[in-house]
């Protein structure tokens, strides 16, 4: 089971009719063209355009099963004294004093280039079920951080 917010699961819902309803029916027609061409031993064009069929059709299976798997987390119902997944949480780096912002997402919702991390990673681990005022130390590919916990919400 896959816990996400509601703009995830949304996000995921639209990104899956957009592989179905458009880029699915595209490939159908690409791969067509090119068997309409002749020879299929040497026809570069057919053997590209089944390989793009069959990465499509596989991108279209794992979102439906990420989908199948998935349960909407509503954040009100969640604990909110301590980080919880859904959690926006303010730090202070005290190695250099820099201040970050997260929130702590799904996997399938992580994006670094919008402040989103994903439950699984360092990071979110040691986060999880701490307080404001919480000191972590945390040990990443870098080296170890040590972060402060500011303000969460």
């Amino acid at each position: 089971m896959e816990f996400m917010s509601k703009e995830g699961y949304d996000k995921l819902v639209s990104e899956l009719n957009e592989l179905i309803k458009v880029e699915l029916p595209r490939v159908i027609n690409a791969v067509a063209e090119a068997r309409d061409k002749g020879d299929l031993s040497e026809n570069f064009e057919y053997h590209a355009a089944k390989r793009e069929q069959s990465r499509l059709l596989g991108t279209i299976r794992f979102k439906q099963n990420i989908l199948a798997h998935a349960r909407v987390l509503d954040h009100s119902s969640l604990p909110s004294d301590s980080i919880q997944l859904l959690t926006k949480v303010e730090l202070t780096n005290l190695g250099n004093q820099s201040k970050m912002a997260y929130t702590i997402v799904s996997p399938h919702e992580a994006n670094l280039k919008e402040g989103k991390i994903s439950v699984k990673s360092p990071i979110a681990k040691a986060l999880m079920n701490k307080k404001k005022g919480d000191i972590v130390e945390i040990r990443v590919p870098a080296g170890m951080l040590k972060l402060r916990i500011d303000d969460f919400q």
